[in-house]
């Protein structure tokens, strides 16, 4: 037998070892081995869990920095107060999933699945929420500076609270969310943002940027709301409260 077949054999048994133990396999073109991570393997910084399923479980205080999270099912999984600054969350599965105190600094969570998540004072600076499907979701006294919703569904989500300076929310579904006591003292971006009986009472909107009369007309303001220059406040205003909020 040659060298060149025993090379071959050894490389089909460590093969077939590393998919017994359930480990994703990359391979380049030159047939060297470019990354080795496994569903199982504990969580760290950097991890790649790409399309695993980690449901139902217990990761609170994980360090998951930077981790390769792209279709991750994190479905009724507690992350609370866990790291993930950085982290490729595309497409990920956040269904009723705990993330309240988590550091999201900087993380992609473009076109997630977070119907009813909690994201309560995490920290969600500079995050990208991009087409992201997240009705029902609470953002109270979460930290959403910079922060990009550009058309996310976002219908009753929950603002309240939370810090806003220069979000955008272009072209976002924000029917019947609720943003009371919430801070922009930036510039925060409404440009064609659907506002159906958005809860924006006492909200200070003077220098949001993209705001329409006929966006104002149909959300929910008060006397105290301000709205920017050449806005004027509707005569429906303050409309009745919700009857549902759960």
């Amino acid at each position: 037998m040659s060298g060149f077949q025993r090379l071959n054999i050894v490389r089909k048994k460590r093969f077939g070892a590393a998919l017994a133990a359930g480990v994703v396999v990359a391979v380049s073109l030159s047939g060297g081995p470019l990354v080795a991570a496994s569903c199982r393997t504990d969580a760290m910084a950097g991890i790649d869990w790409r399309e695993c399923n980690k449901r139902l479980l217990m990761l609170g205080g994980s360090n998951l920095d930077s981790a390769m999270l792209y279709g991750t099912d994190f479905t009724y999984t507690d992350l609370r107060g866990s790291s993930m600054k950085g982290a490729n969350l595309e497409k990920a599965k956040l269904i009723r999933t705990a993330l309240g105190e988590a550091n999201l600094q900087g993380a992609n969570l473009t076109k997630v699945e977070a119907y009813r998540s909690d994201f309560s004072a995490a920290d969600a600076t500079n995050a990208k929420f991009i087409n992201a499907e997240m009705q029902r979701t609470k953002f109270e006294k979460t930290k959403l500076d910079g922060t990009d919703f550009t058309k996310a569904e976002l219908g009753r989500a929950d603002f309240e609270g939370a810090t806003l300076n220069g979000s955008k929310f272009s072209l976002t579904n924000l029917s019947r969310a609720r943003f009371g006591g919430a801070k922009l003292a930036g510039p925060v971006d409404f440009t064609s943002a659907f506002l159906l009986l958005t809860r924006i009472e006492g909200l200070d909107l003077s220098t949001a940027t993209g705001l329409e009369q006929r966006q104002v007309d149909i959300a929910c303001g008060d006397a105290k709301t301000k709205l920017p220059s050449g806005l004027t406040t509707p005569a429906s205003w303050p409309c009745p409260e919700d009857p549902d909020e759960d």
